[in-house]
């Protein structure tokens, strides 16, 4: 609905003339074009009063143009982490104004835009964001397929995690628009690294990965727990194998070791933590550790809850985070190979 126009102190007058002259509201309306409720309210005005100019209002009147306001809007938006008075300043210098930091943000949130915890979500380039894109187009129709692929990867668990959030300014809908994210990069923060994977119908093992992990550390997580977990799937020769694309697990004896145990390699596009299922999963491990009591007190009693919760995790939740693929798949090729809310 658009809002009222507000009548010249002419037009007013214009109405208590021909109300004067013996003319109903409803003749005076048709007569001046204008809704019954103004002729109304005019005329009870004028009877109470005795004055025909407008009532004073409350309030200060809007300091910004729509000119002014859409510069506000580029402003906003050129830098979505700004903080409120870093916007104020910028603007302000750019129209050689004079605008508080309340004005600012009483005309953002008029605008639909408020102060967000921005999501964090792994930065994508723009050869890996195409690379995404494709590998979606590709599996866009796969159904059973997803039924037959073992998911790994590592991860590290603090005993203390910083949950500082950033914060950027959108809107409701704009929670995963590029620009609204906070990327992230791995941390190298102390705690405990572990690797584990799984399967749609069964839980794979998780173990403690002490030091860094080069290709003949790695060698030996799959040789001494990816494959006893492999030899125990029925039917494992028609299951693939997906880990990331970290240098280690490409190296070439990494290569010659999954060919020489006939494990087919499942390709992986470059920076696609949404596209791989167990990232949830550690998710959910992550929030069970939590919730354990007692809390770990050190390294040791984290290693031991995390394998307790790890090995109650329920088949539903691995087969809901499988069957979940189709809709990721489609998420990426909607957000045209950026990241995702998954």
């Amino acid at each position: 609905m658009s809002q009222r126009r507000e009548l010249t102190e002419f037009e007013r007058g214009e109405i208590i003339g021909l109300w004067k002259g013996g003319h109903s509201e409803r003749n005076i309306g048709k007569i001046l074009g204008h809704p019954k409720s103004t002729i109304h309210d005019t005329i009870t005005r004028y009877k109470n009063s005795g004055q025909i100019t407008a009532s004073s209002r409350s309030g200060r009147p809007l300091k910004l143009t729509e000119r002014n306001v859409r510069q506000l809007v580029r402003t906003l938006k050129e830098d979505r982490q700004q903080s409120l008075e870093e916007m104020t300043k910028k603007f302000s210098e750019s129209l050689s104004i004079s605008v508080s930091s309340n004005t600012i943000k009483r005309t953002l949130h008029s605008e639909g835009f408020f102060g967000r915890a921005g999501k964090r979500k792994p930065f994508v380039s723009e050869a890996n964001r195409k690379k995404r894109l494709e590998w979606c187009r590709e599996r866009r129709d796969w159904d059973d397929e997803w039924n037959f692929i073992i998911w790994s990867d590592e991860s590290r668990f603090m005993i203390f995690q910083n949950d500082a959030h950033h914060w950027v300014w959108r809107k409701p809908h704009e929670k995963y628009d590029v620009d609204c994210l906070i990327p992230t990069v791995k941390s190298g923060n102390q705690g405990v690294m572990v690797w584990g994977c799984f399967a749609k119908d069964k839980i794979g093992p998780l173990i403690q990965v002490s030091g860094s992990i080069n290709a003949s550390v790695y060698m030996g997580i799959l040789e001494n727990t990816f494959l006893p977990f492999y030899n125990s799937l029925e039917n494992n020769s028609q299951y693939i194998f997906q880990d990331d694309n970290a240098p280690v697990h490409r190296a070439r004896t990494v290569k010659q070791w999954k060919e020489d145990n006939s494990i087919i390699d499942f390709p992986w596009p470059a920076q696609s933590p949404d596209l791989n299922p167990i990232e949830h999963l550690w998710d959910v491990l992550e929030r069970r550790v939590r919730e354990h009591k007692p809390h770990p007190k050190n390294i040791e009693e984290l290693m031991v809850i995390l394998e307790e919760e790890w090995n109650k995790i329920e088949p539903e939740i691995l087969t809901n985070l499988v069957e979940s693929l189709p809709r990721r798949v489609q998420a990426v090729l909607d957000s045209h190979g950026n990241p995702t809310r998954y």
